[in-house]
């Protein structure tokens, strides 16, 4: 039961990529609400459910590691969290770097198949996690599901910003097969706690660089109502349902 319930989600997360060209209320200014109302929904999710999560990866890393040379490095976890962040952030510098250099403030060639390259991997690892990660409860996995399906509305529009047409035309539909992709070797192959546990932090790194970037709202592109509405909301869900 489990297993289709993930590919539900697996889909849903596909169809946001997908038909992510039509979703024009993210082109307006200032800011949608409904923009807004997910950044709320992404900030709580990192500071509520990821952030506290990584405390329980380190465990199990440090029970794995208890027998190597590397047991006596502390906070492995966030080391590698760190990494995730540290490498997106370096990507979006790159990227800015290229729109600067260029005329039309448009992206090189290469550098829009590196930076979809990291996201492919990215979206590849998240449909993997949707069957490996161990949800006790149907409201938990739903809860997941909201959170970065309203998170990836928003980096289709930090995309689509960044790269234009050629998102449209290519982007798009990689990340839609990374997904799914990664849904179908989390069902046909299966990783030890070690791996499982350094996966899951450096997407928590990404994650949180993604959300700090995009989906704090500033001043002239947001809606402040809508964003309080979502954070207090959501965490009120997260520690309550």
């Amino acid at each position: 039961m489990y297993i289709w319930l993930s590919f539900i989600c697996a889909i849903g997360f596909a169809l946001i990529h997908f038909f992510s060209k039509s979703m024009r209320f993210a082109d307006k200014v200032p800011r949608s609400k409904f923009l807004s109302f997910s950044a709320g929904v992404a900030v709580s999710y990192v500071f509520v459910m990821l952030l506290p999560e990584l405390k329980d990866y380190q465990q199990v890393l440090s029970k794995e590691l208890e027998n190597s040379p590397w047991q006596y490095l502390e906070n492995h976890i966030y080391i590698i969290a760190l990494v995730g962040l540290v490498l997106f952030y370096s990507l979006e510098r790159l990227v800015k770097a290229s729109q600067k250099d260029s005329q039309f403030e448009n992206t090189s060639s290469g550098v829009f198949w590196i930076h979809m390259s990291s996201f492919f991997v990215y979206n590849a690892i998240i449909g993997y996690l949707l069957v490996q990660e161990e949800f006790t409860t149907f409201f938990g996995l739903l809860f997941y599901f909201i959170a970065l399906g309203v998170h990836f509305v928003t980096n289709d529009w930090s995309l689509r910003r960044d790269h234009k047409q050629i998102y449209d035309q290519y982007g798009r539909i990689l990340l839609t097969a990374a997904i799914l992709l990664g849904w179908l070797l989390g069902v046909l192959t299966e990783v030890n706690e070690l791996v499982l546990s350094i996966l899951q932090a450096f997407i928590a790194g990404g994650i949180i660089l993604n959300v700090l970037k995009e989906e704090l709202p500033q001043e002239q592109e947001s809606s402040i109502g809508s964003f309080l509405i979502g954070s207090f909301g959501y965490a009120f869900l997260l520690l309550f349902v």
